[in-house]
C-alpha cells in the first residue's frame, strides 16, 4: 500500500504525475485550522507533506503522528518549527541549489535599478515628463568598480560576487561565519567584520537565512555605519532588516538607496512607507519566480520527497541528523 501524501500546492501534470507513482497524493489549498480540521482523518494518516509558504508548527504536527518527511518548495524553512519536527524525528527536505542563479540574477538587477533609479526614471518617460535632454536631477550613480558588501557567501553569495567581479570590475568583500577560500580565490574577495563591511562598501547585499541570530541584524546602529552614497539590497529573508529602521535611513539620507526583494510582512501592505520613497525599488519577492526556476525547484522538492519516504536521503535535508 502506498503512503499517504498531503500536497497544499498546485504542480506541473508532469510532476504530480511523478508523485502518484509512489504514493496516495490528497490536494488540499492551504494548511489553515479550518482545512486542517476538515481533513483531519488524512492529516492523522498522512506520512508525507509537501507544498510552500505555509506554516508548519507544533500544533499541526500533533495532528500528524505517521508524518515522517516534510518537503519545502524552497530553500528557506522558517516557515518550520525545526525543534518540533527533530523531537518527531520528522525529515524536512528544502531545495538550495536549483534557484541559486536566478535569485543571484535578481540581486544584480536589484543593485543595477536602484543605483540607476531604473523604476522611477522609466515612470517619468511614462508619465510624459521626458521633454528635453535630461539633467542632474534624472541621474544615478555609477557600478561599476564600486565595491560590493555581500553579507553572507553561500551560494547564492557566491554567484553573486560572480556576477559584480567579473561583470562590473567591483572588489569584494564579505562577511559570513567563516572564511571562503572559494570566494577568496576566485574573486579576490576580502573577508571582513560586520562593522568594516558597513563602512567600507559601496553596496550591502544581503543574502541570508532568518535565524534567531540574524533578526533584525541589520538596524539603526548598522546603518548609520554606511556610507552616505550607500544602497542596501535584501534578497534574503525581510526581518534581517529591521525595516522601520530602514526607513528611517532613507528618509533621512543615511544611505541612498535600496533595493529590497523581501520585507517584514508579505505581502507588503499598501500603506507602507516604503511604497512612497522614490529611492526604494520594491519587488513581490521574484527572488526565484522564473519559469524555470520554480518548475526546477517544484521537482527538486518531488524527489526529495521520494527519497525521504524512501530512506533514500543524499542531499537537501535540513535537519540530517534525525536520519541518525
Amino acid at each position: 500500500m502506498k503512503p499517504e501524501v498531503v500536497l497544499y500546492k498546485t504542480l506541473p501534470d508532469d510532476l504530480r504525475a511523478r508523485l502518484d507513482a509512489h504514493f496516495t497524493v490528497t490536494t488540499i489549498k492551504g494548511l489553515t485550522p479550518e482545512i486542517v480540521d476538515e481533513h483531519a482523518d488524512l492529516f492523522a494518516r498522512a506520512e508525507g507533506i509537501i507544498g510552500s509558504s505555509c506554516k508548519v508548527d507544533d500544533a499541526l504536527l500533533q495532528k500528524m503522528p505517521k508524518l515522517r518527511a516534510a518537503s519545502t518548495i524552497s530553500v528557506g524553512y522558517d516557515n518550520f518549527d525545526v525543534d518540533a519536527l527533530n523531537q518527531r524525528g520528522i525529515v524536512l527536505m528544502h531545495t538550495p541549489t536549483v534557484l541559486t542563479e536566478t535569485v543571484a540574477d535578481t540581486m544584480m538587477a536589484l543593485v543595477l535599478s536602484s543605483a540607476r533609479r531604473v523604476v522611477e526614471v522609466a515612470g517619468r518617460v511614462k508619465a510624459g515628463e521626458w521633454q528635453r535632454s535630461i539633467g542632474p536631477d534624472w541621474f544615478g550613480i555609477d557600478v561599476h568598480h564600486k565595491k560590493m558588501g555581500i553579507l553572507g557567501m553561500g551560494r547564492i553569495g557566491l554567484a553573486l560576487a560572480q556576477r559584480a567581479h567579473h561583470g562590473f570590475g567591483m572588489p569584494i568583500l564579505y562577511n559570513a561565519r567563516r572564511h571562503h577560500e572559494e570566494a577568496e580565490t576566485r574573486f579576490n574577495a576580502q573577508y571582513c567584520d560586520l562593522d568594516t563591511l558597513l563602512q567600507e562598501c559601496d553596496f550591502l547585499c544581503i543574502s541570508l537565512p532568518l535565524t534567531g541570530q540574524t533578526h533584525h541584524m541589520i538596524g539603526r546602529e548598522q546603518l548609520a555605519k554606511m556610507k552616505p552614497s550607500a544602497i542596501l539590497i535584501n534578497a534574503g529573508r525581510g526581518p534581517v532588516v529591521d525595516e522601520q529602521a530602514l526607513i528611517a535611513a532613507l528618509k533621512d539620507k543615511t544611505i541612498h538607496a535600496a533595493g529590497l526583494d523581501v520585507f517584514e510582512q508579505e505581502p507588503l501592505p499598501a500603506d507602507s512607507e516604503l511604497l512612497k520613497l522614490p529611492n526604494v525599488v520594491a519587488l513581490p519577492h521574484i527572488g526565484s519566480a522564473t519559469h524555470e526556476t520554480r518548475y526546477g525547484m517544484a521537482r527538486d522538492a518531488v524527489e526529495n520527497l521520494i527519497a525521504a519516504l524512501a530512506g533514500k536521503v543524499e542531499k537537501n535535508c535540513v535537519n540530517p541528523q534525525v536520519l541518525r
